[in-house]
């Protein structure tokens, strides 16, 4: 009875213990496959760990340093409002040749202003500078008109091609001075940015010649806006 009964136990002993190296055996092949497997299946750029994870590393277009460098600053370009002007400092001046010129007496009688306009018909950007060159008389004996200090304006006048300036101009005081002496044309120059230019305009006078007083003739600076040189001098 005693040996009938312990050869069973050692057959399921020795069953058991079988299984499990057989099972063994199986787990770590199957492992092994699995890993294979599981490495292949794996999307690309999906993070790993270990040596997996070395080699996606070394193998990647950027490194740490350079994901967190900061970015390289942009400069921004200063706008440029819509419709702004040309100052005047990168723009040459106008000369007589870039400009026509002519003369209108101003409102009210007896007529003691003119106004000249200058309109730049050069086809291109000039800067007219200071006031107009007057002379009433013989170019090379008369004396040039003075200028009024408080009819400059604050910033040079730029002309675009077919605009015009303006420059109001005393001629007389009113009425009948024995001083006065009746004038049809007179000559106009322009400054140069070291001085007076070379060359000038013949300007004819509004119709009848005006009366010019050479004590009192004043000009004013030339403008962008057309003024009355009655209220300003």
């Amino acid at each position: 009875m005693r040996t009938a009964i312990r050869r069973p136990a050692v057959l399921a002993v020795a069953a058991v213990a079988t299984l499990g190296l057989t099972l063994t055996a199986c787990g770590g092949d199957g492992d092994g496959a699995k890993d294979k497997a599981d490495a292949a299946s794996a999307p690309a750029g999906q993070n790993t760990t270990g040596a997996h994870a070395e080699k996606a590393d070394a193998g990647s277009p950027a490194s740490a340093a350079e994901a967190h460098a900061p970015a390289a600053p942009v400069r921004a370009e200063k706008p440029v409002a819509a419709g702004t002007k040309a100052t005047g400092g990168k723009v040459p001046a106008c000369t007589f040749e870039d400009v026509k010129i002519t003369a209108e007496k101003q409102d009210g009688t007896p007529t003691t202003h003119l106004t000249l306009t200058a309109t730049n018909t050069s086809g291109h950007t000039c800067t007219l500078l200071r006031y107009p060159l007057i002379a009433f008389g013989d170019l090379h004996t008369a004396k040039d008109v003075p200028a009024v200090a408080k009819s400059k304006p604050a910033v040079r006048v730029v002309l675009n091609a077919g605009e015009p300036a303006y420059a109001a101009v005393r001629i007389n005081n009113g009425g009948v001075h024995e001083d006065n002496h009746v004038v049809t044309s007179f000559t106009v120059n322009l400054f140069a940015p070291e001085g007076p230019a070379e060359g000038s305009k013949d300007v004819k006078a509004p119709r009848g010649g005006i009366a010019v007083d050479d004590a009192v003739a004043k000009t004013g600076y030339w403008t962008t806006e057309l003024r009355n040189g009655a209220d300003e001098f």
